[in-house]
């Protein structure tokens, strides 16, 4: 039997952690999260999630920076990422540039406010490529 999918949510905002939270337990994932970039980091060598949820602007590290630096783990490469953001309507309030998302190697990109189908639908999509053992 297949067990409950692992989903790492990294984002700074609590209102939308919770409420994401609930929409993916709803579906019966197990559902983790941390509030800044460094901090998820250490919770994916933690958890050792199936999927991870990551927002762009954060603290300590942004979304961006953390993808990366996953996808050039072997240990952490394979783990499927959403990077899901308000960065088009916020690029004038930080200092990110956009290339840098042009170069990630995330596996789906979603604005935020996603509907909650919208992140059940691409979260089913790339579980489905990933072994439940």
């Amino acid at each position: 039997m297949s067990r409950q999918a692992r989903i790492l949510i990294v984002d700074d905002d609590p209102v939308f952690v919770n409420s994401t939270r609930t929409v993916l337990e709803s579906k019966h994932y197990q559902v983790s999260a941390a509030s800044d970039g460094d901090e998820g980091l250490r919770k994916v060598k933690e958890v050792r999630p199936d999927l991870i949820i990551l927002d762009v602007i954060m603290p300590t590290k942004d979304g961006f920076t953390v993808c990366e630096q996953l996808k050039k783990d072997p240990q952490f490469s394979e783990i499927p990422v959403i990077m899901l953001t308000s960065f088009a309507e916020k690029r004038g309030e930080c200092n990110i540039p956009v290339s840098a998302g042009l170069t990630l190697e995330a596996e789906a990109y979603l604005d935020k406010p996603a509907s909650p189908e919208k992140l059940l639908d691409q979260v089913k999509k790339l579980l489905s490529k990933v072994s439940l053992q």
